[in-house]
């Protein structure tokens, strides 16, 4: 039997977007790997070694934001035809990674991974960046098989596979993964938005070594996040800390898990523990005014220094604009004990 968790609003919570600002490398574009000068559509974000890194879902690349804001580049090894930049313009969207979620690893990696909605997209990225002052060494694995075990569990999966977000919970030695519902219905089946875990130990093994098992699934969840002016949430990122995870979703009306839609707005929220089987508290994102704000986030990150501070990263959907990186101040009891 799977288990059911609830999300509710609460009133005594705010999350108040208090700045924005475009992403754009400071050494621009370049045209002998494709880069543009800023980074596209931001879907994920985690920090390692004093540094913020954003992964892109049409781009080939990482951005590394330094403590005094530079913003340089990684170039990833995954180029189809001379191009890192995948779009309908181009006629190559089905060629791109579509990394969707981001984490940082214990042992100094980040991991990032493909949604998973196409067979293109069932790779993962690991940047390491144990070796100081060096760049980090990039890897690009496929793991369908991964994949497909995520596929294969309807509990988890729904009608359409789309994984969006990541969180490693070192308390319960987990990688937890979140599955966004905005896919559409298929063959009987409905989208769900839903959590599942695996060993972190043996999820590492095996995407380290492909030829290792495939971890098993466990612990899966699915998720009533409500809604928003009519649209349903769906998850689009999350982060841990010592004792809840907190985790963005958005109220997109996307036809399927592959195509974008308009989006009604975005909510924060958090849950009553790390448990598999917990509630939530959600709060909209809203202007210092109080005007819900309505731009998708996709990427989130909590200011360890600060408990009241997060920051997400913004997709606008245009590959013509830079991605942004949000800062939100959070007011009421986020961290009470439930």
């Amino acid at each position: 039997m799977v288990q059911s968790n609830r999300a509710r609003f609460d009133p005594r919570l705010r999350a108040v977007v208090i700045a924005r600002r475009p992403l754009v490398y400071d050494a621009g574009a370049d045209a002998m790997v494709d880069r543009p000068a800023h980074v596209r559509a931001g879907s994920g974000l985690a920090r390692v070694a004093g540094r913020l890194v954003v992964v892109q879902d049409d781009a080939s690349f990482l951005a590394l934001l330094s403590p005094e804001g530079a913003v340089a580049a990684v170039t990833l090894p995954h180029v189809v035809e001379g191009r890192r930049q995948f779009e309908p313009a181009r006629g190559n969207k089905r060629h791109k990674l579509d990394l969707e979620a981001c984490v940082s690893l214990p042992d100094g990696r980040i991991l990032a991974l493909g949604s998973g909605s196409s067979a293109a997209r069932t790779r993962v990225v690991f940047a390491d960046f144990r070796v100081d002052g060096a760049p980090p060494v990039v890897t690009l694995r496929d793991v369908p098989a991964l994949y497909a075990a995520l596929e294969n569990e309807r509990r988890f999966s729904g009608s359409e596979l789309n994984v969006e977000g990541a969180a490693v919970l070192p308390a319960l030695g987990v990688l937890r993964l979140f599955q966004r519902g905005n896919g559409a219905r298929r063959g009987g089946r409905v989208p769900v938005d839903a959590t599942c875990d695996l060993a972190l130990d043996a999820a590492l093994r095996y995407l380290d070594d492909a030829s290792a098992p495939v971890p098993a699934l466990r612990d899966v969840a699915q998720w009533a996040l409500g809604e928003l002016e009519g649209t349903r949430l769906g998850f689009t990122d999350a982060c841990a800390t010592a004792d809840r995870v907190f985790f963005l979703a958005a109220a997109e009306a996307s036809p399927n898990a592959y195509d974008d839609g308009g989006v009604s707005g975005v909510v924060l929220g958090v849950t009553d523990g790390l448990a598999a089987a917990c509630g939530a508290r959600l709060a909209r994102l809203e202007d210092p005014d109080g005007t819900p704000f309505r731009m998708k986030a996709e990427g989130l990150a909590l200011d360890p220094a600060d408990p009241r501070r997060a920051l997400a990263v913004l997709d606008v959907d245009d590959a013509t604009r830079p991605a942004e990186l949000c800062e939100l101040r959070l007011e009421g009891p986020w961290w009470e004990t439930r």
